[in-house]
């Protein structure tokens, strides 16, 4: 039995950017609240973990520049 090949695989972001084309018109006001909580804690994750990423950076940084003055 042959299985159906996977079709291509989305870019990165490609869900995110499907999400703000949807029409919120088709929306009730309890489903857009809970929509704008889930992007709420999606902008603190993402804050989260620019965070993070600096932080390592910062600490990349100070490593190898350690020996120079």
């Amino acid at each position: 039995m042959l299985e159906e090949p996977a079709g291509p695989r989305g870019g990165r972001g490609d869900a995110l950017l499907a999400v703000t084309r949807e029409d919120l018109d088709l929306f009730g006001v309890s489903e857009l609240e809970e929509r704008i909580e889930l992007l709420e804690a999606e902008l603190a994750r993402v804050r989260g973990q620019i965070e993070k990423k600096r932080a390592g950076r910062s600490a990349a940084d100070a490593f190898f520049n350690l020996g120079k003055t």
